[in-house]
């Protein structure tokens, strides 16, 4: 196990879990209000973490696939009820999510909406209650993420985006995600290759972003079909949560196309579509129509993964289809009503100001059409 502090504090390693109230005891925290999902309770994760903290702390495990403001002001009201200090945010990138937004309601006034990132909401965001992030998928490297997305009461999915957001301390436990599904894995895991991709390849200068990411992306190659394939193999199940948490730690460089499609995507309550399965989607297409803007960066990308022919797009594409994830839109219920809607919100996405090249609604619909 190892401390790590950058840009928070972070516990790393097998076993790393058994810290949770030392840390906790670190913050300040006395009553915590515990965030995740049904989906951890059922797995016995949450009683995993409840065995290492004082009884009878709050619970809310009512977090939505893809967390909304409806979900984050009834944790909210449970938080205010329940006398709470602090936050433990257990599960994938949405408890987290949801955790931080709950952490946002709590000391600041008024709607999300205000905070929002496109909206100007960034410069009024301030600091916010103890969160303590517990990762039990190995993707979104929200645990050290300053970004929290949420669908809010008017069908927008934004980011409430501040340095404030991040996490005081991250536990990442590679042993809590050996029960993971196959799915799931390979999902969550496409969605830190794809962190590390975009930052990467983003324009702004930070070489240390830079290094995280080409490293993250190697460590994620290395290791994701083994932890598919073999979901009891604590190495690559470790190689996964590092890559994942290195993919958290770069993204502080911007994304890309990537993502200001999939966010918007994302926001579709009644399709409900998984944000690593959109991703994994739209990393070919996205990456074939940067790819004219990128040949140094993907000449690096290929130098450190042995893409022998330098086809960084069909790299991936293959990856994808090994993995057994969706390769279409199509496949995840999307039939191409929506692309207008899409565009227009991809083109205020928070992340669309750091594709290497700006995109018009023409590129973006492009990317739409070929992913269908």
């Amino acid at each position: 196990m190892a401390t790590i502090t950058y840009l928070t504090q972070i516990e790393f390693g097998s076993g790393s879990l058994s810290r949770v109230a030392s840390c906790l005891d670190t913050l300040g925290g006395r009553r915590p209000l515990i965030v995740t999902d049904r989906g951890i309770v059922a797995a016995g994760l949450l009683d995993r973490l409840q065995a290492e903290l004082p009884a009878g702390l709050p619970v809310f495990d009512g977090t939505p696939g893809n967390p909304t403001e409806e979900a984050a002001q009834e944790a909210a009201a449970l938080y205010r009820r329940e006398g709470c200090d602090s936050l433990i945010a257990m599960g994938g990138g949405s408890p987290i999510d949801l955790a931080k937004a709950v952490g946002l309601l709590v000391t600041h006034k008024g709607a999300l909406a205000s905070y929002a990132a496109i909206d100007g909401g960034v410069a009024r965001i301030g600091e916010i209650v103890p969160v303590i992030a517990i990762p039990t998928t190995a993707g979104t490297g929200s645990e050290v993420g300053r970004a929290a997305l949420l669908t809010l009461q008017d069908g927008r999915k934004v980011g409430l985006i501040s340095p404030h957001l991040i996490p005081k301390l991250a536990i990442c436990d590679p042993d809590l995600t050996h029960g993971l599904p196959a799915g799931l894995t390979a999902a969550t895991g496409i969605d830190a290759i794809s962190h590390c991709v975009e930052t990467f390849l983003s324009p702004r200068d930070n070489p240390v972003a830079d290094a995280i990411a080409l490293d993250g992306l190697q460590r994620a190659v290395t290791h994701l079909e083994r932890a598919v394939l073999a979901p009891q193999d604590a190495e690559a199940r470790s190689g996964m949560m590092m890559a994942s948490l290195q993919g958290g730690l770069c993204f502080q460089k911007g994304l890309g196309a990537i993502h200001a499609l999939s966010h918007p995507l994302g926001a579709y309550k009644q399709i409900n579509p998984h944000h690593g399965t959109l991703n994994g989607i739209l990393l070919a297409p996205v990456l074939r129509r940067n790819a004219a803007a990128c040949e140094a960066k993907y000449a690096a990308i290929s130098a450190r993964l042995g893409i022998a022919d330098g086809d960084v797009p069909a790299f991936f594409a293959a990856l994808v289809a090994r993995l057994n994830l969706p390769k279409t839109l199509g496949e995840v219920g999307f039939d191409g009503s929506q692309w207008q809607d899409v565009v227009q919100a991809a083109l205020k996405d928070h992340s669309a100001a750091t594709n290497p090249v700006p995109f018009d609604g023409a590129d973006y619909l492009a990317i739409l059409e070929e992913a269908a």
